[in-house]
């Protein structure tokens, strides 16, 4: 079987993660983060709503990577999401960054709230 390599064109894939970070072509994000094809942001997390509603219209799916194990979402959110044409699904922050990746080198309209992996947060 012959592999390809994925192609993201303009799109903005997650390049890697560790304890406290992302990593968004090339650029390190510490803390959550909210991704989508065009945009990466800072997210504090299940508490912070508003970008998640916001996403209405431009996303069909949002990854929810819920940290190092998955976790069922906040009472409410997802029948709240779903209302607004945004279907939610948890998983653990690893399986949401690579499920991420592969549906936007599909053109997908995808988007990933992600809760950062714990551990010691490196200094450089």
């Amino acid at each position: 079987m012959q592999s390809r390599e994925a192609g993201y064109g303009s799109a903005l894939p997650i390049d890697g993660y560790g304890p406290g970070f992302f990593r968004v072509a090339g650029a390190v994000h510490r803390g959550g983060l909210l991704i989508r094809a065009e945009a990466a942001a800072v997210w504090t997390g299940f508490d912070d709503l508003a970008p998640l509603r916001a996403l209405a219209g431009q996303v069909d799916l949002l990854l929810c990577g819920m940290g190092a194990d998955i976790a069922h979402l906040p009472k409410g959110l997802q029948v709240d999401l779903e209302a607004l044409g945004v279907m939610a699904e948890p998983m653990s922050t690893p399986a949401a960054a690579r499920h991420y990746n592969v549906l936007l080198s599909e053109g997908r309209r995808v988007a990933a709230a992600l809760l950062p992996m714990p551990g010691e947060v490196p200094t450089a």
